[in-house]
């Protein structure tokens, strides 16, 4: 996963050493030497996360974090400071100025990596929420708007300590939150079955079960795949937090624990958990009608131009590809003139089903028309498009198609075009021309394989058994 990452510090060694490790892990590194240089810079060239030195002359940290946040746009870009400081008062000012984390000097390589990953993961995800919504804004629904939450939040805590539970506990019941505690895993996952937590609080060693086993389990279930995780640890299980990070930790918190430095990171992620919930209920009530497929429930062509001449024109700023495929069904007209058109808008339907369950969140799926579909991958060049197309081709060769109230099943195949684009001069339109004339070199050649618009040919393992 690539980025490009701002690091701002006054010291042009620090920069050059931070530059050399960030390089060395293939992320693109933008130089600020200060404070007013740091905010042009992140309104111009949009970084996707910025690293925050604290002691500068002029503008310290602080202050140019308070200015991005109050920045409508850079207001969603992840800030980590990176500082000698150590107090946990100069902690919980910089979370309060809107920080995501800190990083003390000198910089550990795996927790700085660690954190870029887990950041970069989460702005990718909230950035796409937001070219959607911007989507809605545009075809006429208004937004969800970015005003904070900072009601009573509900919070799950599972902590096997019981010294370490009580605080934790009282200190948010103080500040008027609902707690719920739990001393096992088991439990925990339990009682995070019956939804409506805005943060989970984990100790990462809960009487012999693994805190970050855990984690992994919460990621796993619906109920709480998308709660903020705040992972308590001991400073000697620091050398474990990367891993936990990894599995979808959002932020962390070293004992002994501090109430404002609690309430602190607590109010960051509940913030952010509402802003994403609100985002997410605000782009399904507002296309639910007018830019839905009636029969699939995917996106319909309407919204698909939108929202890919939005993602072309990102490019300028991002400089990341965007790829589309188009794929068809072969011989779809066999189907309903030998089954019913009943038994067609089944295979459809399912067809939907299968093409979200194998695709990133970040993907956008949509109905183009008849028995054609469009995915939408951001960040996406045309080698890993073509990975992708072919994955999905071969998950629909591989997926059972039952129609007539399951009694009949069905074998569907598939044809894919595929073209990608770095070029923000691009329109949807072109893209999807490009796309659609590979399609038809894949139909012609035989269906049921994968064509690039640059004129490549993923080969399946069934052409590569058979000799095609």
């Amino acid at each position: 996963m690539t980025a490009r990452i701002l690091v701002v510090d006054d010291i042009p060694a620090n920069v050059k050493l931070l530059e050399a490790k960030l390089s060395a892990e293939y992320y693109d590194v933008i130089p600020a030497a200060d404070g007013p240089q740091a905010l042009e810079v992140a309104r111009e060239q949009a970084p996707d996360i910025i690293l925050l030195d604290v002691m500068m002359p002029g503008m310290d940290g602080f202050e140019v974090c308070e200015r991005l946040k109050a920045d409508a746009g850079t207001a969603h870009i992840p800030v980590v400071m990176v500082t000698a400081l150590s107090e946990i008062s100069d902690r919980v000012r910089g979370l309060e100025a809107g920080a995501d984390d800190f990083l003390s000097k000198p910089v550990n390589d795996t927790a700085l990596f660690a954190r870029v990953r887990s950041l970069v993961r989460l702005k990718m995800m909230m950035d796409e929420l937001r070219v959607r919504q911007e989507t809605s804004g545009q075809l006429g629904v208004a937004d969800a708007g970015d005003d904070l939450d900072d009601a009573p939040a509900r919070i799950l805590t599972v902590e096997s300590s019981e010294y370490t539970a009580e605080r934790t506990c009282k200190y948010l019941r103080e500040a008027g939150h609902t707690v719920d505690h739990v001393d096992t895993g088991r439990a925990g996952l339990e009682q995070g079955r019956e939804g409506g937590y805005d943060l989970i609080i984990v100790g990462i060693d809960l009487k012999g079960e693994d805190g970050l086993r855990l984690c992994s389990q919460f990621r796993s279930q619906e109920e709480t795949r998308h709660v903020p995780l705040l992972l308590l640890l001991d400073d000697m299980d620091l050398p474990r937090l990367a891993k936990g990070l990894d599995l979808g930790v959002t932020d962390y918190l070293v004992k002994p624990l501090d109430r404002g430095e609690l309430l602190a990171r607590a109010r960051t992620q509940v913030r952010r958990r509402r802003y994403h919930d609100r985002l997410r209920a605000r782009i399904q009530k507002s296309v639910s009608m007018a830019f839905t497929d009636a029969l699939t429930g995917l996106y319909n062509r309407r919204y698909l131009t939108t929202h890919l001449d939005r993602k072309l024109m990102g490019i300028g700023a991002t400089g990341k590809p965007v790829a589309v495929a188009i794929l068809d069904v072969d011989h779809f007209k066999q189907i309903n003139d030998t089954y019913g058109h009943n038994a067609g808008d089944e295979v459809l339907q399912q067809l939907a089903t299968a093409l979200q369950d194998n695709l990133r969140s970040v993907d956008l799926v949509a109905r183009y028309g008849g028995e054609e579909f469009v995915i939408v991958m951001p960040d996406t060049g045309s080698d890993a498009a073509q990975c992708v197309a072919e994955r999905v081709r071969g998950r629909v060769v591989e997926n059972e198609f039952r129609v007539a109230g399951g009694e009949t099943s069905l074998p569907v195949t598939v044809s894919i075009g595929v073209a990608a684009t770095t070029n923000a001069e691009e329109m949807a339109e072109d893209v999807l021309d490009r796309a659609d004339q590979a399609l038809y070199r894949a139909k012609s050649e035989g269906r049921n394989r994968v064509v690039s618009a640059d004129g490549t040919e993923v080969l399946s393992p069934e052409a590569v058994k058979t000799g095609l």
